[in-house]
């Protein structure tokens, strides 16, 4: 099948010859070519109107539900840009859960597969029975990593804390999702809600998050918000758990990320002799590894992080404001069956909601404070874009 060229070239042009096809749209008077509605939009919106009867054979956002195990009834919104698809959980904090492009997963799903809210959401270590991966679950906010226990009459409140905190089981309210037209022509896919993790005498702790891709562009943007409605200081552990696995991951790939220093997070980790960066064929029973880096980042401290396979010709890069996260740690864990590689930036360190009270630095969100954050994932295909990747990590590096 032939795909129209204006289509094609869509997805094909770089950001510079986008731009130079916008600035001579937005030049054009409606004499001068009947492309350009009254709006302001110009060729590429009739170009892809012509070629098709509905927008949805090219890009969507759907609300849906699956029916049966462990993920019955678990609403989702499936969202599709051309050749990328993506799928964010209602129900389970808006993350998303599958991500996939040109019709090739690109995240790992662990053993239970997926998962809508259950009895092991926040059990301690139960959670391990409840976490999938997916392209990313947010981590927080209470803790991030190991389950904890904060006695009491100490600097912070109280409680029992389950691995990785509750906000990544906390369903959405005020879901939205919508695909629009743009005055600069530009075809939007998005998807909103709010979260709250909160408890009678505790935290009140609400996160509004927006989600958004641009058709054309293979990326997903993540914009969240955090709010504290409680009327003292909340303990704020707020960490992405992205998770990368076969066919992207798989003997010869590569995470590159521009690290000026990997430090291992435990003896196991010291004692794996493999470097962090190369990727191995599965291996039965094999611990996994944890490592702390320490970023590079450019004059506006943006830094990335990604995982690249030449064989397949893709890759996913993250791309974020490192002043954010002052934390970044990589999990590799080549074991067979459970065979990922999680890259996460943070504002904690995957030492634990413990290591931080000991030094006195757990960070906090005062009453009625809010902080942003925000990501973006971006898909890579070919050699090129991979070796200009490459050359962006070492650039960093100097």
């Amino acid at each position: 099948m032939t795909v129209p060229d204006g289509i094609e070239g869509r997805w094909a042009a770089d950001d510079r010859r986008r731009t130079d096809n916008r600035k001579e749209n937005e030049s054009m008077s409606v004499n001068e070519t009947n492309e350009t509605n009254e709006t302001g939009v110009g060729g590429a919106r009739a170009d892809m109107l012509a070629h098709m009867g509905s927008l949805q054979q090219a890009a969507y956002t759907r609300p849906i539900e699956y029916q049966e195990g462990r993920a019955h009834g678990l609403k989702a919104i499936e969202v599709k840009n051309g050749p990328l698809r993506f799928v964010s959980m209602a129900d389970r904090a808006l993350d998303v859960c599958q991500f996939e492009y040109r019709g090739e997963n690109l995240t790992f799903l662990s053993k239970p597969g997926l998962n809508g809210r259950n009895q092991f959401d926040t059990n301690g270590l139960e959670a391990q029975r409840s976490i999938m991966g997916g392209l990313f679950f947010t981590c927080g906010f209470e803790n991030i990593c190991a389950p904890y226990v904060t006695p009491e009459g100490g600097k912070y409140p109280a409680g029992s804390f389950p691995m990785h905190g509750r906000i990544r089981t906390t369903p959405a309210e005020h879901v939205s999702s919508d695909a629009h037209w743009t005055a600069e022509g530009d075809y939007v896919l998005e998807v909103s809600g709010e979260m709250r993790e909160a408890e009678l005498f505790g935290e009140n702790l609400v996160m509004r998050r927006k989600i958004t891709s641009v058709y054309g562009q293979p990326s997903i943007t993540v914009e969240d918000e955090v709010t504290n409605e409680s009327f003292r200081d909340e303990p704020l552990m707020w960490m992405y758990h992205c998770n990368f696995g076969w066919p992207l991951l798989a003997e010869g790939a590569e995470v590159v990320i521009p690290s000026r220093k990997a430090t291992p997070r435990d003896e196991t980790t010291a004692a794996d002799t493999t470097p962090w960066n190369e990727i191995q064929a599965p291996e039965a029973n094999r611990p996994e590894s944890v490592y702390l880096h320490e970023l590079a980042a450019d004059d506006h401290g943006r830094s990335f992080a990604a995982v690249v396979n030449r064989k397949l010709g893709l890759g996913v890069v993250i791309d974020f404001d490192a002043s954010l996260f002052p934390y970044f740690m990589e999990w590799k864990s080549m074991g067979a069956g459970d065979y990922v590689v999680g890259l996460e930036p943070s504002n904690s360190s995957v030492q634990g909601r413990g290591w931080h009270e000991q030094r006195g630095d757990l960070h906090t969100l005062a009453p009625q404070g809010t902080e942003r954050k925000s990501l973006t994932f971006t898909v890579i295909e070919g050699a090129e874009a991979i070796d200009a990747l490459i050359a962006r990590r070492d650039t960093l590096l100097g």
